[in-house]
């Protein structure tokens, strides 16, 4: 078995969901080293441009690496094309990004959900693994060690015509059957959304419950 050191912090519940006028990120607060919970207030869900979110699962340290990473990239883009970054630019960026390093047989150690607002105005996710595969999602995702549970919640409730509020109340709801069931997922709950004015976080008074 590998020391706590070893292990680092790593264990999670990430998902996303498209909704009709936008999208839902959310994610635990929990960071466990083997079977000691390191951190209580971990964020998984990080803003990189004003339309596109990023999610981490997996390694804690190579998550929050590269999304401070993509988000340089994305102001970077801005300021050389004047405009805002479409999230399929963001996930073919990281994609890029992810291979080049999966290549040198040292990968990230990470699993990757960039949520947000195409240059048509439309919204998707991206879910990233290790290697750089890349794949649009045009419902939901989830990864993490929670994401069975959470996977469940949403192929039973998942509709496509959701209301933004309606798919944050799904997002807690599918956060909520991972945390009672994966040891690894915990510690309250995040959420965020990108809509047609950009990225926001929830405010805990939105929710209707709030995991502990």
């Amino acid at each position: 078995m590998e020391s706590i050191e070893k292990q680092g912090k790593k264990g999670t519940t990430t998902l996303a969901l498209v909704c009709k006028d936008g999208v839902v990120i959310a994610a635990d607060r929990r960071a466990s080293m083997g079977y000691l919970i390191a951190s209580k207030t971990t964020q998984k869900i990080f803003k990189v441009s004003k339309n596109i979110a990023l999610t981490i699962a997996g390694s804690a340290a190579d998550g929050q690496k590269l999304a401070d990473y993509l988000k340089a990239e994305m102001q970077l883009y801005k300021l050389n094309k004047d405009k805002e970054p479409s999230l399929t630019v963001a996930a073919n960026m990281m994609s890029n990004i992810v291979f080049s390093r999966a290549k040198s047989f040292i990968p990230y150690f990470i699993q990757l959900i960039l949520a947000g607002k195409e240059e048509d105005g439309s919204f998707a996710v991206y879910n990233l693994d290790m290697g750089g595969s890349m794949n649009k999602e045009t419902d939901y995702t989830a990864t993490g060690s929670g994401s069975p549970m959470a996977f469940g919640v949403l192929e039973d409730d998942y509709t496509s015509n959701l209301a933004l509020q309606q798919g944050v109340d799904l997002a807690r709801r599918a956060l909520m059957a991972a945390i009672k069931r994966d040891i690894a997922s915990g510690s309250g709950i995040q959420i965020s959304v990108v809509d047609s004015k950009g990225y926001r976080e929830v405010k805990t008074e939105e929710l209707v419950h709030v995991a502990k």
